[in-house]
């Protein structure tokens, strides 16, 4: 995947100001288009002038970077709206904010419903951006998608150190020890949790030659998104990687979701990658919206 065209959502609060200076600063490194658009609190107007405030900041951004910042016009933007703007784009960007309303709570704070909506990975910033990130932390459970979310981390940011990290569930153990499985059966079993991971960790550092001498792993024990978060805290990570499979609003809010946790729960920025997600193409774009929107719409209504 390249990164072409960022989109990155702004409410003109100071977080969200930093959340901007992050998607100019991946910009001007990838080259890439940005876009910026307003995103007010669920159920609020716009910011009065914002169509104006968005262009001087726009300008101001340009200016500072040295490439063309492009304003969306559409001023009175919902979440829908923000979805199929970043159908055309490659990495939406934006602070984390926490609103205290019924429908934040049913399904989920700002960035986790445009997680669950968008096809592109989200960007969720919580620190203020330096030159690049200097370490990150990718959550790995060894699926076919793992090996995507290690190739995005190193794309996103080539100079950073890469560190991967696979919690290894004890609910298994758990269960084992209910049934009262013997302690030699129970070790026995996490020794071989342990032997399948580094061959799993090692598979994915394998197929990357050019950078295996810069990739570091860890594993853990326990919940995969507390770990994760653990992990983070401890290593001083200023991204977590971590992927989300689709699920609908009712899954996260009754089972949760590990990118969910790691959202509420990370210090650092967080990038989420859907399962599915696709590189931007315009033709793709228009199909992916053309085939979504009912579904956004029934979505946000429900």
């Amino acid at each position: 995947m390249t990164i072409r065209s960022i989109l990155a959502v702004t409410d003109f609060s100071p977080p969200s100001r930093l959340a901007l200076e992050r998607a100019a600063r991946l910009a001007a490194e990838h080259r890439a288009v940005l876009k910026l658009m307003v995103l007010p609190a669920s159920g609020s107007a716009p910011p009065p002038n914002s169509a104006g405030r968005l262009a001087h900041v726009a300008r101001k951004l340009g200016h500072r970077f040295g490439f063309t910042v492009r304003p969306v016009a559409q001023t009175a933007n919902t979440l829908a709206h923000v979805a199929e703007e970043a159908s055309c784009a490659d990495l939406l960007v934006m602070s984390h904010r926490r609103e205290r309303t019924l429908a934040s709570l049913l399904q989920g704070q700002p960035a986790e419903r445009l997680a669950r909506l968008c096809r592109c990975p989200v960007l969720v910033t919580r620190t203020a951006p330096r030159q690049g990130y200097e370490r990150i932390l990718v959550a790995v459970d060894f699926t076919p998608a793992s090996k995507r979310l290690v190739q995005l981390a190193w794309m996103l940011d080539s100079n950073a150190e890469v560190e991967l990290f696979h919690a290894i569930s004890t609910l298994n153990e758990a269960k084992l020890r209910s049934a009262e499985a013997s302690r030699r059966a129970i070790q026995a079993y996490r020794h071989e949790c342990m032997r399948h991971a580094r061959d799993r960790i090692f598979w994915l550092t394998d197929s990357f030659d050019t950078r295996r001498n810069r990739v570091m792993s860890a594993i853990g024990y326990g919940d995969p998104a507390r770990q994760a978060v653990v992990q983070q805290d401890h290593v001083g990570a200023d991204l977590l990687v971590v992927g989300k499979r689709r699920s609908s609003p009712i899954a996260d809010f009754v089972f949760g979701s590990v990118a969910h946790r790691v959202l509420c729960w990370a210090t650092s920025d967080v990038l989420i990658v859907p399962d599915d997600f696709q590189a931007s193409t315009r033709a793709a774009a228009r199909q992916r919206f053309e085939a979504e929107r009912g579904d956004l719409k029934g979505a946000l209504n429900g």
